[in-house]
């Protein structure tokens, strides 16, 4: 069922004013916000008022503001993968040196309360996609790499309103989303895929750098197989003959792990997932930097050429494990491989910037760079980053409570940046802001309307620098179970510690960014208050 899609503005909708689609349309196939605003002065002057349009007119209130940016930028976003507040220069690391990343917030607004809606990968990036918290949706958890699209393509999209705003839209690197319908042969053509959400074109991985299969695919279709040597995938059995990192512990050459990623055996390296054939299409960890970079500028290049603005979604494989950096960047920090692939990670994006300079579109570029959740050290794989953090003394979580996993803040509140230069004015943003948020955000940027049933909200003023006021509410979640801010107070539901029984936990981050003491037994009304609410909003 195609989405209904409705005002920017609350409360607003075109629900009962068929006889305005008329008009609907002619602002719809308007691209320019230049023509739109002009179209509103005039229903504004009443000459058209015979025919009904204020309704119209209301419903467009939010997506035309006067004040807006007469152009549509490109938009990038780039997304780091388990990225701590307290990894780069930017967010107060030391030991860390990541100038390309600090260069951003130099140049753009560095967000002080910037959220993923998820403390784990594959519910984020739905939330950042769909615009939907991922509790509504059953099947929005760390999915396996053979896992079904869990996007329905009916459903509206980040990429589809902007390419339904005549963007060129473009994926590259980690999606981690599902693909097909869970029974998919990989050796053709997998739909539905990402061309069906919006993107016309992709060169991606299907999960994580540590699942199966480890393959690149680009359009709907796996890079290099063997068309005599089919690519077979399983997460319940493992194919006859094929070594296993528990069978065959001596090919686990560069890494090994103390908690699972014992199934097929790649690169030296054990993986979550069994899978055979066309083992010359395999990636190579150390190389995999280099490729989707060269893919991320090879799609702008192609974009800046055209004669539409572009989207690119760019989702970062580091600093997830296995962390295994390109020869180049090895022992470029104090910090193991887990440092050394964020100064590589680091490098990816001034590759970018600097091409984007080079193009001379620097400052017809939206830029975001996040992370989909909080820190991890330690993630099965044994490269030492505990160690070698705490000998160096360096924070991933900064002052942040828990990290990626951990209901607690650290676990959803990530570095959070957005340049764009001769635009938006330098500085330091308290607003709180999220990313489930692009999509009701970007809508009102391009002149879109907004899709109805999500819980993205308009938010594009604080992103822009213009308003220190970001969300009120915001729900979060790990591993399916809720956090809850509201204004500053972060309320944990049900909190289970140990053995323990579960309690409720309320922090005052005003005064307790840390969440060091919990006040819940001090303000019992302020957590009935929140408890009512939360379960207004999620029911």
């Amino acid at each position: 069922m195609p989405a209904v899609w409705t005002s920017t503005s609350p409360n607003l909708s075109l629900h009962g004013t068929a006889n305005l689609l008329p008009w609907f349309s002619v602002l719809k196939l308007a691209q320019s916000p230049v023509l739109i605003r002009s179209m509103m002065s005039f229903f504004r002057s009443g000459l058209l008022s015979f025919l009904g349009v204020q309704t119209l007119f209301s419903a467009f209130a939010v997506a035309t503001d006067v004040d807006l940016p007469t152009t549509r930028p490109n938009v990038v976003i780039i997304l780091a993968d388990d990225l701590g507040i307290g990894d780069t220069g930017c967010y107060g690391a030391t030991v860390l040196k990541t100038p390309n990343i600090d260069s951003l917030a130099v140049n753009g607004i560095r967000f002080t309360q910037g959220y993923a809606a998820s403390a784990t990968c594959t519910p984020s990036r739905y939330a950042l996609m769909t615009g939907v918290y991922p509790i509504r949706h059953p099947q929005a958890s760390i999915l396996p790499g053979n896992a079904p699209l869990i996007i329905k393509p009916s459903q509206p999209t980040l990429p589809r309103l902007f390419k339904d705003a005549g963007y060129a839209t473009f994926a590259v690197g980690k999606w981690h989303l599902g693909l097909a319908d869970g029974n998919q042969d990989w050796n053709k053509e997998i739909r539905p895929g990402l061309v069906d959400l919006g993107f016309d074109h992709s060169f991606i991985m299907a999960a994580t750098n540590d699942r199966t299969p480890t393959v690149y695919i680009e359009d709907q279709r796996c890079v290099g197989l063997a068309p005599n040597d089919p690519l077979m995938v399983d997460y319940q059995k493992n194919f006859d003959d094929e070594p296993t990192g528990k069978s065959h512990p001596e090919l686990l050459t560069k890494m090994t792990a103390n908690v699972g990623h014992v199934d097929s055996i790649v690169n030296g390296i054990g993986r979550i997932g069994f899978q055979k054939g066309s083992k010359a299409a395999y990636w190579i960890d150390e190389d995999m930097a280099d490729t989707f970079n060269a893919k991320a500028l090879e799609y702008v290049r192609r974009a800046v050429k055209g004669d539409k603005p572009f989207f690119l979604y760019y989702g970062l494989h580091q600093p997830h494990c296995p962390r295994v950096p390109h020869p180049r960047f090895v022992d470029s920090t104090p910090l193991g491989p887990r440092g050394d692939v964020i100064v590589e990670a680091d490098w990816q994006v001034g590759e970018l910037l600097k091409l984007l300079h080079e193009l001379n579109v620097e400052e017809d570029t939206l830029i975001i760079f996040t992370s989909d959740n909080g820190m991890v050290l330690h993630d099965a794989y044994i490269d030492r980053a505990v160690e070698l953090n705490t000998k160096a003394g360096h924070t991933p979580s900064g002052i942040l409570r828990g990290g990626k996993y951990s209901r607690y803040d650290g676990g959803m509140h990530v570095p959070f940046i957005l340049q764009w230069k001769g635009t938006v004015k330098p500085g330091i943003s308290d607003a709180v802001v999220c990313q489930i948020d692009f999509l009701a955000s970007f809508a009102r940027l391009t002149g879109q309307l907004m899709p109805q049933n999500v819980d993205s909200i308009d938010t594009l003023d604080a992103f822009l620098g213009r308003s220190e006021r970001g969300r009120k509410e915001l729900v979060l979640e790990a591993g399916r179970q809720l956090s809850f801010r509201s204004e500053n107070w972060f309320l944990l539901p049900n909190m289970k510690q140990g053995n323990a029984e579960p309690r409720t936990e309320l922090f005052d981050l005003s005064v307790d960014p840390s969440q060091k003491e919990d006040v819940a037994a001090k303000h019992p009304e302020q957590v009935e208050q929140m408890l009512k609410r939360l379960d207004e909003i999620v029911r």
